[in-house]
């Protein structure tokens, strides 16, 4: 029976402990700096696409509207 005791005592000294303590946590502001992006465009592509559609641009110019 005093075994219980002890440990019951000893669960509410441990309860109580830590219900009297603090805790304080301290957020830091967060910096953002801006991001610099360079993208490089191949320029092989838009001049192949042209030479693709120069002869729908040409068809185009020699339609006459009715």
């Amino acid at each position: 029976m005093t075994k219980k005791i002890f440990f019951l005592l000893a669960g509410i000294t441990f309860l109580a402990a830590n219900g009297c303590t603090s805790h304080k946590v301290e957020v830091a502001p967060v910096e953002v700096k801006p991001i610099h992006i360079t993208i490089d465009v191949n320029v092989k592509v838009d001049k192949a696409l042209d030479d693709f559609f120069s002869d729908v641009d040409d068809a185009e110019g020699s339609i006459e509207p009715e």
